[in-house]
């Protein structure tokens, strides 16, 4: 306001001589000033006029009182504070230096050493501050002061008086408390705030003194709001590959989504870090610390929450946005805990997980009945029209674990989760006590009881499907209605016997090919407890079920001569099962997987016995689905069906169903190859990124996942990034680290390769300004046989330089490369890959056609 000197000079003038302005911010102007008593100089910061008013006085006096109190050597002191005017200031040291907003504007990235160094002082302070039972509420560059290299943080307090002020009054100033960009997700909707708060905040500004940008900017203040709750933060490695990993890991912790889900103090975050906090430790040994450290498991996690509609405030954010008002008017006229919830509510609540119900560990067979009942309350409940339910390889590594529900709720991407415990309840009954929780952790109150005769676990499926439906309908807001159950044990002896086997078979899947001989003996266990089941019940069909999934894993995993015997034994079992149940879908599925199989691996000589073989695969798999749109596994298998058809576009659509219907397949990683690269050959660029980005959420520590953001610059339309490529080739190389020299040395060239192809691509179909660095780029990636001895890197070079223009250098390398892989094919489908449209005219690429497929 041009009057706020003015108004101020009057009242302070016997303690103050305010000289000029130093800067003005969203909520208040700071001057220059002497104090006249002490005759130093000194700041003075002015809130704004409506700021000031809002708040008022006796608020202000409070809150500024206990920032006073702080003292600490990374904590910018406080002088004075009152009244002039009735305009609201404090006096303040004044620091002959810079903010660390204008050493960000100066030099665009921090030094690694000095940002960790300046953030470990910004959280030394902040954990003082906290330990006092202050959160600063407004962590910024603008708010940490730099003194001699080192940081003050100043404006404690202020922002909690201006939020004490309420919600109506600086609606109505126009004003909201705390700065978007830095903001944390719960902060951005009014939920109360506590000290993993502002490391949101400091991981926010730890991102942006290293990677020079923020880690979420948008067109205004609600867009920024839904990315902060909804989007997962940026890996800021592929912007500056030589930021240590476990800076990386502190900043995803730090910016977690859910509070809980971060680290629980400024003394964690500063050892994620590496440091303890309040180290006086030089930015060498911060440096020699860094890169000694070796990353945990925990550590190297990445961000939990790479996913959307995570929590409360994630969906509030995006009605936010969508809605296109101001975040206090939504605050002030959003729904009371009292009204019903919105269809966006509503929608996530119907997204559910059912936690592996616990038990006395002390009691094998109860243990045996928790795991059963859990699955089959799973099943139950994905078959009601509606609700979307968590696969039990989702809640799998869950189980026994002592995991938030709150981060189970953020990883699974569910709004309703559903615990339950087992235990004994007198001599021969158990009691069966389930208990809802929605997707923040909230505990909704909805317990059932269900009192069950020990000898009756299996029959007791029913009735908790049955009791847990009654429980979601009031959080759903809509009653459930179960299908008609299927075919149940008749004895007990019966059901536990193949929950066993089936908790066996899981166990194998698990050691797979890693430890084939522990997976073959377990799944040996798994079919001898099968066949007692079926003894026991001879009417029942999932004892065969179960056992021709335990034949078709044991196909997988034996010699190839070995193969066609398990196989045929897996489709006795399907024979059992049909015969109980003649449309048993999952038995269908099963009989059409044995039957790929064995087209897969050739073991039928005959020609046309092996193309009625594929036919009849497709055929039961398309009846099982049909029957069971959940069968995602049956999903995965038509999408190779289609694949070998060469049906590409239905091959990406049965894979993307597969996905859809469990994306925790134990081969989901596979899945995901599929539906990147098939995206990717086919033109379909959006999709392929839109999988690249979900592959490296799902599997940062795979480097397909990389690799693919390199494979995505080669088409003639991508903006071409050259520091991000080679990022990438580093970040890669990191990832194979620890693998074999041959390896390593053998995916070093194939990433130089790609980063030629991205430097020299074509751009609007004009030769790149970069051509020539790309030519040589590609030239130093050519390796001899030792490196690669199937001679596959000429086939890669050989695509760059399609690329890049060099068709006639292209040709000749696509035919070293055919000479030793003869049986390449250049199509899609039944279409050439664009990789070799502008060769597609040349004769000698068509007789290089004519010997390939």
């Amino acid at each position: 306001m041009p009057d706020i000197l003015e108004r101020l000079r009057p009242p302070l003038a016997d303690r103050y001589l305010i000289e000029r302005e130093l800067g003005q911010g969203g909520m208040a102007t700071v001057y220059l000033a002497r104090d006249i008593k002490h005759d130093r100089e000194v700041a003075i910061k002015v809130l704004n006029p409506e700021l000031s008013a809002s708040i008022g006085g006796e608020r202000f006096e409070r809150e500024i009182k206990l920032a006073a109190k702080l003292q600490h050597p990374h904590i910018l002191g406080m002088y004075d504070s009152g009244q002039a005017d009735g305009l609201l200031y404090y006096v303040m040291p004044f620091v002959k230096g810079e903010s660390l907003r204008d050493r960000l504007d100066r030099e665009g990235q921090l030094p690694i050493e000095d940002a960790v160094q300046l953030i470990l002082e910004v959280a030394d302070a902040l954990g003082h501050a906290h330990s006092q039972g202050i959160v600063h509420r407004d962590i910024k560059p603008e708010n940490v002061l730099l003194s001699n290299g080192h940081a003050l943080v100043a404006d404690f307090g202020i922002a909690r008086a201006a939020q004490e002020a309420g919600a109506q009054k600086l609606t109505q100033t126009g004003m909201a408390v705390g700065t978007p960009v830095y903001m944390s997700p719960e902060q951005a909707v009014g939920d109360p705030v506590g000290p993993t708060s502002d490391l949101y905040s400091l991981g926010c500004v730890l991102y942006e003194l290293l990677a020079g940008e923020p880690p979420f900017t948008a067109k205004n203040a609600q867009a920024l709001m839904a990315r902060h709750a909804m989007e997962a933060v940026p890996s800021i490695r592929i912007v500056r590959n030589t930021v240590p990993e476990e800076v990386e890991d502190a900043i995803f912790a730090a910016m977690a989504k859910v509070p809980a889900d971060r680290p629980k103090d400024a003394a964690h975050f500063a050892e994620l870090l590496g440091m303890p906090l309040g180290s006086t430790m030089t930015r060498a040994a911060i440096r020699q610390t860094a890169s000694r450290r070796v990353p945990t498991g925990a550590q190297r996690a990445g961000p939990p929450a790479r996913s959307w509609f995570r929590t409360p405030w994630a969906v509030a954010a995006v009605a936010l946005l969508l809605a296109g008002t101001s975040f206090a008017t939504w605050k002030i006229l959003g729904r009371s805990s009292g009204a019903p919830a919105s269809p966006a509510e509503l929608a996530r609540a119907r997204r559910i997980a059912v936690l592996y119900f616990s038990a006395d560990s002390t009691d094998p067979e109860l243990r045996t009945a928790a795991d059963g009942l859990t699955e089959s309350l799973i099943r139950s409940l994905t078959s009601i029209p509606g609700l979307t339910v968590s696969s039990r390889n989702a809640v799998a590594p869950y189980r026994g674990r002592d995991v938030g529900m709150d981060s189970i709720g953020t990883t699974l991407d569910v709004g309703t989760l559903i615990v339950g415990s087992l235990e004994k309840s007198g001599q021969d009954r158990v009691r069966l006590t389930t208990r809802l929780y929605d997707g923040s952790g909230t505990d909704l109150r909805k317990n059932s009881t269900l009192s069950i005769p020990r000898d009756s676990l299996f029959a007791a499926e029913t009735a908790v499907a049955a009791k847990v439906s009654e429980s979601l309908r009031e959080p759903l807001g809509t009653e459930l209605q179960l299908q008609e159950s299927r075919a149940r044990a008749g004895n007990l002896r019966a059901w536990t016997l193949v929950q066993r086997g089936e908790k066996l078979r899981k166990d194998a899947e698990q050691a797979g090919l890693s430890n084939p001989t522990a997976a073959v003996s377990l799944l040996v266990t798994a079919d001898s407890l099968l066949t007692q089941a079926a003894e026991a019940d001879p009417r029942w069909v999932d004892p065969a079920l179960v056992m021709g999934d335990v034949d078709l894993q044991r196909a997988r995993l034996v010699p190839k001569e070995e193969k066609l015997q398990w196989i045929q034994r897996g489709r006795a079992a399907v024979k059992r099962a049909l015969d109980l149940e003649p449309a048993n879908a999952r038995a269908l599925a099963l009989r059409g997987t044995l039957d790929y199989l064995e087209w897969r691996l050739a073991l039928a000589p005959d020609p046309e016995a092996r193309k009625a073989l594929l036919k009849s695969a497709e055929d039961d798999l398309r009846q099982a689905v049909d029957a069971d749109p959940t069968l995602a596994s049956a999903y995965v298998t038509l999408s190779f069906i289609e694949f070998e058809k060469k049906d590409v576009p239905t091959s990406l659509k049965e894979a993307e169903r597969a996905y859809t219907a469990d994306k925790f397949l134990s081969n989901s990683d596979v899945v995901l190859d599929r539906l990147f690269f098939g995206s990717y050959n086919t033109e379909q660029f959006g999709a392929a990124q839109k999988w690249c980005d979900e592959g490296g959420r799902r599997f940062p520590r795979n480097p397909t996942w990389t690799q693919c953001h390199l494979w995505l610059m080669l088409p003639a339309d991508a903006p071409q990034d050259v520091p991000r490529a080679w990022q990438l080739a580093a970040r890669l190389d990191t990832l194979y680290a620890g693998r074999p020299d041959s390896v390593r040395e053998y995916q070093r060239h194939f990433a130089q390769l790609l980063v030629g192809g991205a430097l020299g691509h074509k751009i609007a179909g004009a030769p790149s300004p970069l051509i020539d660095s790309a030519r040589r780029v590609l030239v130093r990636a050519r390796a001899d046989s030792r490196i690669d001895p199937r001679h596959e890197l000429p086939g890669y070079e050989a695509v760059m330089r399609a690329q890049i223009g060099d068709l006639d250098e292209a040709l000749t390398l696509l035919k070293e490369y055919v000479g030793y892989n003869p049986d390449h094919s250049f199509l899609v489908g039944n279409n050439l890959h664009w990789w070799w449209k502008e060769l597609a005219a040349m004769p000698g690429f068509v007789a290089l056609r004519r010997r390939g497929n």
